[in-house]
């Protein structure tokens, strides 16, 4: 079984993090999560990430209200990688597009 301690954090001390549609399978966003994020996202069930710019936790839909209700969390096979199976509730990305991936493949 997978633990915390099996988590590799970069020299940051962060991991990535991608949320996923737990129905779909769409890719919804990737952002990082320090420990305290990984465990308050295990404890509460909401996608809670590290803000590198703001240098502090912050929960997805705490302001927008578009919540993530987390399904399960999974680590890679490396552990260096972070995958959350999530209920997204509104739009994913901070700029009202279903994922933050919607309209931006590289042509």
């Amino acid at each position: 079984m997978t633990t915390l301690q099996d988590v590799n954090y970069n020299a940051d001390g962060l991991v990535p993090a991608i949320a996923q549609d737990a129905q779909t399978g769409s890719v919804l966003m990737l952002a990082w999560m320090n420990a305290e994020a990984l465990e308050a996202t295990l404890r509460t069930r909401r996608g809670t990430y590290w803000s590198r710019s703001r240098q502090q936790l912050w929960t997805k839909g705490e302001t927008s209200g578009n919540v993530q209700h987390v399904a399960s969390v999974s680590l890679d096979c490396d552990g260096d990688t972070v995958l959350l199976a999530v209920a997204q509730t509104g739009p994913a990305c901070h700029t009202g597009t279903a994922t933050c991936f919607t309209g931006r493949e590289i042509g």
